[in-house]
């Protein structure tokens, strides 16, 4: 069972860019009653496409420099990375419907 990986500015590099294949990251606060909504469809997304998608989060607070660099202006914030590059990105609060039509053309 793949399980959601916390992210930082450290690591997001790492993680994310130099990955192969697809990386779903949900850029949140734990502040943000919409980022608490969502936070279990990122477990789900974990569990359902676990073998063929990774799962992260950052918060954004303790991690300004890559919410910086992808502009992220509202959260939740979702971004779908493929080989390092941004290939798709939804704003705000959405269901698992949304999620599953942004993952399937890419999965």
């Amino acid at each position: 069972m793949s399980s959601v990986q916390n992210l930082s500015d450290q690591d997001f590099s790492a993680v994310v860019l130099q990955s192969e294949g697809l990386v779903l990251v949900d850029f949140w606060a734990p502040w943000c009653g919409p980022c608490r909504l969502i936070a279990p469809l990122m477990d789900w997304a974990a569990e359902t496409y676990g073998d063929r998608l990774k799962v992260a989060k950052m918060e954004v607070d303790p991690n300004p420099e890559t919410v910086s660099q992808y502009k992220i202006e509202g959260i939740p914030t979702l971004i779908l990375f493929r080989d390092g590059q941004m290939i798709d990105r939804i704003e705000g609060a959405v269901g698992k419907p949304k999620i599953e039509a942004m993952l399937a053309p890419h999965l």
